[in-house]
């Protein structure tokens, strides 16, 4: 069982690229390496989590040496930086965090699966407890005091980087784009996003993603057969 999703992407665009290969063979180039952090918890972190496995004579993709690497440098950064300004921003002030979880209970359809009262009792206990982890969060990773100017500058960053190409990856989205989008998802629907695409300039990038996702209008790679 793989629980990194960022090792499990690799390994299935590293099959769609080289299908010769198993999968259980691709995921054993992702050895996992167990270690402690400051506070002598266990971690687990996965060799080569961002580099695809395949033989260059099967390769069909036509990208570039510099284009890989560019890719690999913007997923690592969706996890380093971009990742971590979500939980200080939808739980930024306690009726912000209130507001969250009850988007999420909508949008979860938790109704399905829980009692009335075991959704009231999640909803404001899970507020208050991730509105103080979203102050623990902002703390660690030396977010600005508002922090929506970190999660701002974070996505000027990303689209600067895109620049006047349609993606990342150019006319089709490549693994940064679908990384970014993906953490950027997780939260629409909740007032940090409506202000994300208020004050920056990502909306237009998002909003092809969107498409290009409902539509799997992705690389040539993931056609691969």
């Amino acid at each position: 069982q793989l629980n990194d999703s960022t090792v499990i992407i690799s390994i299935l665009q590293s099959y769609l690229l080289d299908r010769s290969q198993s999968l259980e063979k691709l995921a054993s180039y992702y050895p996992a390496l167990e270690g402690q952090d400051e506070k002598g918890k266990k971690t687990v972190e996965f060799q080569n989590k961002y580099f695809l496995m395949y033989q260059q004579a099967e390769l069909t993709d036509n990208r570039t040496k510099e284009q890989y690497e560019e890719e690999r440098k913007w997923r690592r950064w969706t996890d380093s930086d971009l990742v971590h300004m979500l939980s200080p921003n939808v739980y930024r002030t306690p009726s912000e965090s209130l507001e969250t979880f009850r988007h999420f209970d909508k949008v979860g359809e938790w109704e399905k699966n829980f009692s009335s009262w075991e959704r009231t009792v999640v909803i404001y206990v899970g507020a208050s407890v991730m509105w103080v982890m979203g102050k623990i969060i902002k703390r660690k990773y030396g977010l600005k005091d508002e922090v929506r100017d970190s999660l701002y500058d974070s996505c000027r960053l990303w689209t600067k980087t895109v620049g006047k190409k349609k993606f990342l990856g150019g006319d089709k989205p490549n693994l940064a784009d679908l990384s970014v989008y993906g953490v950027l998802t997780s939260i629409e629907g909740c007032q940090a996003f409506e202000d994300t695409l208020n004050n920056t300039k990502i909306g237009p990038w998002f909003y092809r993603m969107k498409d290009a996702c409902t539509n799997h209008k992705g690389s040539s790679s993931s056609h691969h057969s």
